[in-house]
């Protein structure tokens, strides 16, 4: 064999290992990196037209697990899919989860209820939350009576229905306590008790998956529970306000924050604690602030003094969530 041929045939040997060591990388990669989170909508109950209702997807394995049905749930849910997330196929919405029973946190649900069962979903809805929320699942599907009779021809005894299927807008509820509440073969879910005010029930949720550990606040005042849950994880989703629009409120609007929500310099003190991998800033309220709408609110209550203030405090990696954004 010449010595040109013995030269290409080696460079095309190399080039063949190297095109199966990566493809071999790939492959571990995808194995490995099962687990997404979806910001589906990091909003707050302002009618912000560029965050939609809270809302995060866990999806494993093509599965996917809400936690909490902001405004605009499904339609975020279509987005996404729209983006390469097959798990959030509308049609396939079938497990959630609530950590409270706060409107902009279940505006979505009669969404979720209704509109993935009008696009083909055949199985029940599972929904996982506090005590109340059977009585308003059941209250939902009272209030859209009519909407499923003409839809399922159920009880309409002349003429011509939709013939939708009579299973798919049924929902299952759990009203559940603290512990693990949920598990399949892609997750373990445990709810924790967190404090938000008067709110007799009001949960975080832990999802320990097969390549990850998240771990979500929802609403929540400074809470042991998130770092006692954490403790390490992946990846931390937390709520927060900033201190420089804390400064510009009433003494009323003060009080309630305390009580009901998480300040940038606090969340600091919590993530220092919790040690997560990844930080993710969600529902980023300025209650007293949001409702002045004046421009040194919304400098003080901005994403930008808000990274400023969080990072002046935690060392840790950080990031502001946006609707959409997959993790």
């Amino acid at each position: 064999m010449s010595m040109g041929r013995q030269k290409n045939r080696a460079m095309g040997l190399t080039v063949l290992f190297l095109f199966v060591g990566c493809s071999f990388a790939l492959a571990q990669l995808n194995e490995t990196s099962k687990t997404q989170i979806v910001l589906l909508g990091t909003g707050t109950p302002a009618p912000d037209p560029e965050r939609s209702g809270p809302s995060t997807a866990i999806v494993v394995n093509g599965t996917a697990y809400l936690i909490d049905f902001g405004a605009g749930v499904v339609r975020q849910a279509a987005a996404a899919r729209k983006k390469g997330v097959q798990g959030l196929e509308p049609a396939n919405l079938r497990i959630g989860f609530i950590t409270h029973l706060h409107s902009d946190h279940t505006l979505g649900f009669p969404d979720l209820i209704l509109t993935p069962w009008v696009v083909g979903r055949k199985e029940p809805l599972e929904v996982y939350g506090p005590p109340g929320t059977s009585d308003m699942a059941e209250h939902i599907l009272k209030a859209y009576g009519a909407d499923i009779d003409i839809r399922t021809g159920v009880k309409i005894t002349t003429g011509a229905s939709q013939h939708s299927n009579i299973s798919g807008y049924k929902v299952n509820v759990h009203e559940i306590q603290p512990g693990v509440v949920y598990k399949d073969e892609n997750v373990t879910v445990t709810a924790f008790a967190v404090h938000h005010g008067k709110w007799a029930h009001a949960y975080g949720y832990k999802f320990e998956t097969q390549d990850r550990i998240i771990v979500i606040s929802g609403d929540t005042s400074p809470d042991a529970a998130i770092g006692d849950n954490c403790h390490g994880c992946d990846v931390q989703i937390h709520e927060v306000y900033t201190q420089a629009s804390f400064d510009k409120v009433s003494p009323e609007w003060k009080q309630y924050r305390l009580a009901y929500h998480t300040s940038s310099k606090e969340l600091a003190e919590v993530a220092t604690k919790a040690k997560p991998g990844l930080l993710i800033l969600y529902h980023r309220a300025n209650p007293g602030c949001d409702q002045a709408r004046t421009e040194e609110c919304r400098e003080a209550g901005s994403e930008e003094q808000l990274l400023k203030e969080i990072r002046q405090a935690y060392k840790g990696k950080v990031a502001a969530g946006h609707d959409l954004e997959i993790y």
